[in-house]
């Protein structure tokens, strides 16, 4: 016999949004990894084609794909070009160029700000005024963790990429959230791998780089970067969107610029000053602001949700 155990809907997404950030973070941390002695088209081919096999296989067994439309097909496949793919791969050769992990993050920090901006005219959807001042907030945080982080041998130019980065996952939430998508994220997720494996697949045999090494570490490194930030922390990305909306989900990414600092710092041997725990307690307060602005808008009317257990 089955117990039915009530869990607070706020506790739920609470705890979702710590394993977003923690997730989302972890990609930037693997793709250092993974970039040191091989090619990031290599991994990224098996890491893609490894997740498709699975999310295929699930699809089959549940059905997730039946009576999927056109239009949908088209839409989330566009979705899956940019946030996937693109952001994806310009993450990975920011890294690969000598960008550390927490400058990559804390440039595609700056998301909110630009998603803040541009949310009005093109969702219709209105930003508080606490937001605007949170969002102000957090980019102060993020500029500090920059600062601190400054002065590493990656060329100007390469500061650009996880620019690009950002603005393709911005470009992602936009396409999706312009009108309403109630398709399950097991249908989301395998759309947006299957445009993702066809593309790199072609890439990868073009540059002579779709032979995998033998080594268990890169089968090792292949299956966390495909469970985790491809696969928990886009699903996490895709359901907290509509569970709290577009401001606050993005306004997480705070969180995970100086989480990201503190891993490379611990992990990595990166930079890890003073000016940079600043930094990372200004972004928090920020996130703390923009999340109780927007929790008067987005909080779900039934506070509770049934899991079976």
């Amino acid at each position: 016999m089955t117990t039915p155990i009530c869990i607070p809907r706020r506790a739920i997404t609470a705890v979702a949004a710590v394993a977003f950030v923690l997730s989302w973070s972890s990609g930037f941390v693997a793709a250092k990894v993974a970039t040191v002695d091989g090619s990031m088209w290599t991994l990224l081919l098996w890491r893609y084609l490894m997740l498709a096999v699975v999310l295929i296989a699930a699809c089959a067994a549940t059905g997730a794909l039946r009576g999927l439309r056109a239009a949908d097909l088209r839409r989330q496949a566009t979705v899956g070009a940019f946030s996937q793919l693109g952001y994806v791969v310009f993450v990975y050769a920011s890294v690969a160029a000598g960008i550390s992990t927490g400058t990559t993050a804390l440039i595609d920090a700056v998301q909110p700000l630009v998603v803040a901006t541009l949310v009005g005219p093109i969702l219709g959807l209105r930003v508080r005024d606490a937001s605007w001042a949170g969002l102000a907030l957090g980019a102060v945080g993020v500029a500090l963790v920059v600062g601190s982080q400054l002065g590493g041998e990656a060329p100007p130019i390469a500061y650009a990429l996880p620019a690009l980065a950002m603005l393709c996952l911005i470009a992602a939430t936009f396409v999706d959230r312009r009108r309403p998508n109630d398709l399950p994220i097991l249908t989301t997720l395998t759309i947006h791998v299957a445009v993702v494996v066809a593309v790199l697949a072609v890439v990868a045999l073009a540059t002579g780089n779709a032979a995998p090494p033998t080594s268990a570490a890169f089968w090792a490194t292949t299956a966390f970067t495909a469970f985790v930030p491809s696969l928990a922390a886009y699903a996490l990305y895709w359901w907290l969107i509509r569970r709290i909306g577009v401001t606050s989900l993005n306004a997480l990414l705070f969180a995970v610029a100086p989480t990201t600092a503190v891993a490379g710092a611990i992990l990595l041997g990166e930079q890890f000053t003073a000016l940079t725990a600043l930094g990372f307690v200004v972004s928090a307060a920020a996130v703390t602001i923009v999340l109780v602005a927007e929790r008067k808008v987005f909080t779900p009317t039934d506070d509770r949700s049934k899991i079976t257990a």
